[in-house]
């Protein structure tokens, strides 16, 4: 796999993680819950999300050489960006959806 593409499979990646906790009511789009999850358990998945976005994007820039050494400011734009990349699910989940 090219560099570009790991980049753009990294990018979709994202995306679709991001949103997923606000378009599934499946934790994780896996186990399936009783009642409808909270704001608290939408966060969570959200972070769960982005590690596991961030281990393939590592796993990925190992396949391709060495692993570049990242400061916390790195950690504090990707977060800013998977929150971002997150918007339209919240917005569809808690502005557009009809409740009922």
């Amino acid at each position: 796999m090219t560099q570009t593409a790991s980049i753009w499979l990294v990018i979709v990646v994202a995306l679709c993680a991001a949103n997923l906790p606000f378009l599934s009511q499946r934790v994780l789009g896996i186990m399936a819950i009783s009642r409808p999850k909270s704001l608290g358990v939408h966060l969570a998945e959200l972070v769960v999300l982005y590690f596991l976005s961030g281990a393939l994007g590592l796993l990925l820039e190992k396949r391709a050489g060495q692993i570049a050494s990242q400061t916390w400011e790195f950690y504090a734009i990707t977060a800013t960006l998977f929150i971002t990349l997150a918007f339209p699910g919240f917005v569809y989940r808690y502005l557009v959806r009809r409740h009922g």
